[in-house]
């Protein structure tokens, strides 16, 4: 009777056991199949010039520097010029000429990425600047399960009120904060809340930060510089002034967010399954001038086409699955961020949906790719006093609709054009390739991807 006893009990043990194991075997197989996390942070006029990695030496990034240092960094990207355009290109994977219909507007008709990541089972959040237009539902409509935005048409939410006691709105709820309270840090509070939450299920967190746009206020880490600033709605006497010197308070307070960003993912364990990409808007705002290790002062030239209006800085982690350390200067621009977050979330894209950029996962991943030979930009924010511009580029060459020609290596201010009896004949040929594209960029026509080509792994200025 007691070896059979023993013998039950050995045998419900080993049951037990069993179970515990296909359980955890379950639990792990289900951890492997998670779609990956997305967030994707877009600061707010910044160029290349204003990170450490990039050469910068006159503002503090250490964990931007970090960040690069530990994924890849992108040497050539380009945005639009103004805010606006870029948002809507962003979010959309579209050149201008196909959408963009009036300053500060995303036509909700439009599908973009958090559209297509929700239909892929993502919970969806946004926090920090929308101006996308539309009303308190608009978010919602752009494919967002949570918001807290500043900058969305319809609400009392002015021009100075982003940083210190900002005027928000949370989830069709607006909030007015009173007591020194500082939008940045509120933002990634909320992004911290919702990752907690959703640390389970594949998210996407879409940041597009208030850093560092003018005004340039001093951020709380300036202890009582901050404390005792006073900000008035625009237009309304008294208060602090607002001061350049203030910008790099802005730039390492940035740094801080995509830090604190960064450790929340390794304190939820979640880093591993999380692709964090990282860019600006556009170049950064003009009486900002930037230091570089070579020695070249670098001039803030947002709203305008040359090089310091559209180069941004682009960076991309991804632990344990983006190799280390990697250097890339392929041509990139801001149609590429939807193909890329839908082929990271392995999301198919809706039938005959037209975009005119490429993912750049596989430039990630170190595998092959493809190779632009030029980007194509069309730019008209229809905002003053900024004029319609288009233009064919590579990381050299610059040609417009107009005509001129640029080297914007050697002219980044594009002060010099010149003209094509001094190009030698692989440039005329070169810059006959860039005539070409003008006639093919027009609204009726749908632009078909090409060949894959196979290479081996290796002021009062708000509102614009």
């Amino acid at each position: 009777m007691r070896n059979k006893l023993i013998s039950t009990a050995c045998a419900i043990i080993c049951m037990l056991l069993m179970c515990s194991l296909q359980a955890q075997q379950s639990k792990t197989v289900k951890g492997a199949s998670k779609k990956p996390n997305i967030i994707l942070i877009l600061a707010d006029d910044i160029g290349f010039e204003t990170i450490g990695a990039y050469g910068s030496t006159s503002y503090t990034t250490p964990r931007l520097d970090q960040m690069a240092k530990q994924g890849i960094r992108f040497t050539q990207c380009y945005s639009q010029p103004l805010c606006s355009p870029s948002r809507v290109q962003i979010m959309t994977g579209k050149s201008n000429f196909r959408n963009y219909e009036r300053w500060g507007y995303l036509n909700q008709n439009e599908t973009n990425f958090a559209h297509i990541l929700k239909s892929e089972g993502y919970s969806t959040c946004i926090a920090g600047k929308w101006q996308l237009g539309g009303d308190i539902f608009t978010p919602y409509k752009a494919g967002f399960d949570e918001y807290l935005l500043w900058n969305i048409a319809d609400t009392s939410s002015t021009y100075n009120e982003r940083y210190k006691n900002p005027v928000l709105i949370e989830n069709g709820v607006m909030k007015k904060y009173n007591h020194g309270e500082y939008g940045p840090k509120l933002f990634v509070e909320y992004i911290k809340r919702f990752m907690e939450k959703k640390k389970n299920e594949p998210f996407l967190v879409y940041y597009p930060m208030v850093l560092s746009h003018r005004p340039f206020f001093p951020s709380p880490d300036n202890k009582k510089v901050y404390d005792d600033f006073v900000i008035v709605p625009k237009g309304e006497e008294g208060g602090s002034k607002a001061d350049n010197k203030f910008f790099k308070d802005e730039m390492a307070y940035l740094d801080k967010n995509v830090g604190e960003i960064i450790d929340k993912l390794h304190e939820l364990g979640i880093a591993d399954n999380t692709l964090i990409l990282f860019t600006g808007d556009n170049g950064t705002g003009v009486g900002i001038n930037s230091e570089m290790r070579d020695g070249r002062t670098i001039p803030g030239n947002k709203g305008y086409t040359n090089e310091y209006g559209i180069h941004a800085p682009m960076i991309a982690y991804w632990e344990g699955k983006i190799k280390p350390g990697q250097v890339n200067n392929d041509l990139v621009d801001f149609t590429d961020f939807l193909p890329t977050l839908s082929e990271v979330a392995k999301a198919k894209l809706p039938e005959n949906f037209v975009t005119d950029g490429y993912s750049l996962l596989p430039k990630m991943m170190g595998g092959p790719s493809y190779v632009r030979d030029w980007l194509f930009c069309h730019y008209d924010p229809m905002k003053q006093p900024f004029q319609k511009s288009r233009f064919v580029h590579n990381a050299e060459w610059k040609l417009y609709e107009t005509g001129e020609i640029f080297n914007v290596i050697k002219d980044p201010l594009e002060k010099n054009p010149i003209a094509e009896k001094d190009l030698n004949s692989e440039q005329l040929k070169l810059i006959a390739t860039f005539r070409e594209v003008f006639p093919k960029m027009v609204k009726v026509e749908v632009i078909k991807a090409p060949k894959v080509k196979k290479k081996k792994a290796a002021d009062d200025e708000d509102d614009l």
